[in-house]
């Protein structure tokens, strides 16, 4: 099985701690054949203020350092998790013009500014109503943000159920919101886009079974895999599980370069 991990995140990000060359020593550890670096870019901070701070220097920097210790042995693509790109979209397709860039995850950590603004991280899940106006918020987010030609995967479709499950010790499901997702689905694969499975550094592959379900029966193909790792003990974590789970669901694993998807076995 060809490994590639394409969710990590470096010094470059705020929640993150490691140089990229340590995450890349961490990824052939780990056994993995490709990494994709995707700093985060969140167009809204951790209180839902329009943030538009983000340079590439720091990216470029990391790429310039660690790339030549890993030549012939680990590809490194240039990547970058896009966060809120419906805050201002404009500023988000004037970041990804970035030349070298190879690839986009379209995301969502905020609620809206109607609901707050307020990072899912820092919602407390005290109970299913408090979780299930949370994921309204968060699906609106997504229908909107798959209207913008700003991303090439749409990143971790199921990302507030670690707060809210994982972490509060709900259990809530989508189901609900599976006509909602449907409709989401639909409109990734009209547009050639892909989706993410995100192991949340290896605790979340089974949970992603029913949404893997749907999006194959939206006629999706394309998946790419990340662990979501900010340190280097996370990376590859869940990955090869993950890797056997789309391929038990009949969907192809993805590697991109400039922005143009290729399978791989």
């Amino acid at each position: 099985m060809y490994l590639t991990d394409y969710h990590l995140h470096t010094l470059c990000s705020p929640d993150g701690s490691a140089p990229l060359a340590d995450m890349a020593a961490a990824a052939m550890s780990a056994g993995m054949d490709e990494i994709c670096v995707t700093d985060h870019c969140d167009l809204l901070d951790l209180d839902g203020k329009p943030d538009g701070a983000f340079q590439w220097g720091p990216i470029e920097e990391q790429l310039r350092l660690a790339r030549p210790q890993f030549q012939g042995r680990l590809p490194i693509r240039m990547g970058l998790e896009l966060g809120e790109a419906w805050a201002d979209p404009e500023l988000a397709r004037r970041i990804i013009r970035h030349p070298e860039l190879d690839f986009v995850i379209g995301s969502a950590h905020n609620l809206s500014a109607e609901a707050g603004g307020k990072d899912f991280y820092f919602v407390q899940y005290d109970s299913e109503e408090t979780c299930y106006a949370a994921l309204d918020d968060y699906f609106r987010s997504l229908e909107i943000l798959t209207g913008l030609n700003c991303y090439d995967v749409l990143g971790h479709i199921i990302y507030p159920l670690r707060y809210m499950n994982l972490r509060d010790g709900n259990h809530v499901t989508l189901e609900r919101y599976f006509p909602r997702i449907e409709k989401i689905f639909r409109a990734v694969v009209s547009q050639d886009k892909a989706i993410e499975v995100n192991t949340c550094r290896g605790q979340t592959v089974e949970d992603w079974r029913d949404t893997l379900a749907l999006y194959r029966d939206c006629g999706g193909k394309l998946v790419t895999l990340g662990s979501d790792a900010h340190q280097p003990a996370d990376v590859g974590a869940g990955i090869a599980q993950a890797g056997s789970l789309i391929r038990e669901y009949g969907l192809q694993q993805a590697v991109y370069e400039r922005h143009q998807p290729k399978t791989v076995k």
